[in-house]
């Protein structure tokens, strides 16, 4: 079992996996430079929603296993040091790796022979092994020798992460020739198998796992613009390629967005042998706004002076993550049209209006997150409101329709 292990960035990544750390035994220190998070963890309360951590985070409080810390220095104490760093993408499709050479630059006179360095984070290709680099040309390590740098990248849904944890494979990607099964034994502590690969190999794995993602949900968001310009239910042409046939299988629409769909594109993008390729999925997403706020025009006419409740401003259902939402994107637009845009999202309080009220007077109505709280909503919706619902969480069955006449039908 691992000694001890540091975790740096104690966000949505790093704070679950910190505490499933410490409750599997493992003396955690959980490093953080926000001090409000730090006080809010240690008052025993999760600072976002994920099924399950809160009554993880007060076992773990009970015991003596995990430490918490805002200086950086402390990190170089544990034979583990994870970073679960933000890695943003630049406007010029490059990958912005600040975060993560600020806090090893840090630590780089700290660091001893025998520690283990995990990037967590999601990563370009080749970031990794750059990584190696840098710490051997700093300090004289020999990576893969005695001092070892891996890749273990995360690939655990919202709100499944305690589940997931302990039953997906766990990816290891290490440098050199000792430091991915020097990785591995943090992880085993959860029990999972363990794929041992090289590091370019497991960064590729991470980022083409969302981009499969966010290819995917491309095909459907097209089919529902193509379907808008012809007439055409892009439901029922979904259920016509799709029921009982066998090589069927498109997705329903949706506003597709979130912190790692609408960057990760961008790891690939910037050395890509096909440039443009991905840059077109994400117009493709990046066009759902507007593609509403256009359809909205074209059945109200102006959208001056007209109410619009946009219901959901996380990107992803039940979640509480507004991180590269689109909806803040369909807000924005609908207030260019000198629309009143109300809002609700029952999972984003500080941000919203009760629901009543954000439906009052609406002249229409967006499902914008296909929360599972908005299913039964149809019925609440004012009667003369246009209804939007590309998610279809509403049971509509159409993205665009009067309220009245979706009630009777």
């Amino acid at each position: 079992m691992a000694q001890s292990a540091a975790i740096v960035g104690l966000g949505r990544i790093g704070l679950p996996l910190a505490l499933s750390l410490a409750d599997a035994g493992v003396d955690v220190i959980g490093v953080d430079k926000d001090h409000a998070r730090l006080e809010t963890v240690a008052a025993g309360r999760m600072p976002f929603e994920e099924t399950g951590t809160q009554e993880l985070l007060e076992r773990v409080l009970r015991g003596s296993g995990l430490r918490l810390t805002d200086q950086i220095a402390d990190a170089a104490e544990a034979d583990f040091i994870v970073l679960t760093l933000g890695t943003p993408a630049h406007v010029h499709l490059e990958i912005d790796i600040s975060q993560i050479r600020s806090v090893v630059d840090d630590l780089l006179p700290l660091l001893r022979e025998g520690q283990t360095l995990i990037l967590r984070s999601t990563v370009a290709p080749g970031t990794t092994q750059w990584l190696a680099g840098y710490v051997e040309q700093r300090r004289g390590f020999a990576v893969g020798e005695d001092f070892f740098v891996a890749h273990v990248p995360e690939r655990i849904a919202v709100n499944r992460f305690l589940e997931e944890i302990r039953s997906l494979p766990t990816i290891v990607g290490g440098c050199g020739a000792g430091s991915g099964s020097k990785a591995a034994e943090l992880f085993e502590v959860f029990g999972s198998e363990i794929r041992q690969t090289s590091a370019v190999e497991a960064e590729l794995a991470k980022i083409w796992t969302n981009i499969y993602r966010y290819v995917t949900f491309a095909i459907p968001n097209l089919l529902m613009m193509e379907c808008e310009q012809y007439g055409a239910n892009v439901f029922d042409v979904i259920d016509l390629v799709n029921r009982d046939y066998p090589r069927g299988g498109i997705a329903d629409p949706g506003l597709t967005a979130g912190v790692c769909l609408r960057k990760d594109f961008a790891f690939s993008e910037e050395g890509s042998s096909a440039p443009g390729m991905l840059l077109a999925v994400s117009r493709v997403h990046e066009s759902m706004p507007r593609f509403i706020v256009e359809g909205l025009g074209r059945r109200l006419g102006s959208l001056r002076d007209r109410k619009v409740a946009v219901l959901g401003l996380t990107f992803k259902r039940d979640s509480d993550d507004p991180r590269d939402s689109l909806s803040y994107k369909l807000i924005r637009l609908l207030e260019r049209e000198l629309a009143h845009v109300s809002r609700h999202d029952p999972h984003v309080p500080a941000e919203s209006e009760p629901l009543d009220s954000a439906l009052a007077g609406a002249d229409a109505v967006v499902i914008a997150t296909n929360h599972s709280a908005f299913e039964g909503l149809l019925h609440e919706i004012p009667s003369s409101a246009l209804l939007v619902d590309p998610w279809n969480v509403t049971g509509a069955g159409r993205v665009f329709g009067f309220a009245e006449e979706l009630v009777r039908t």
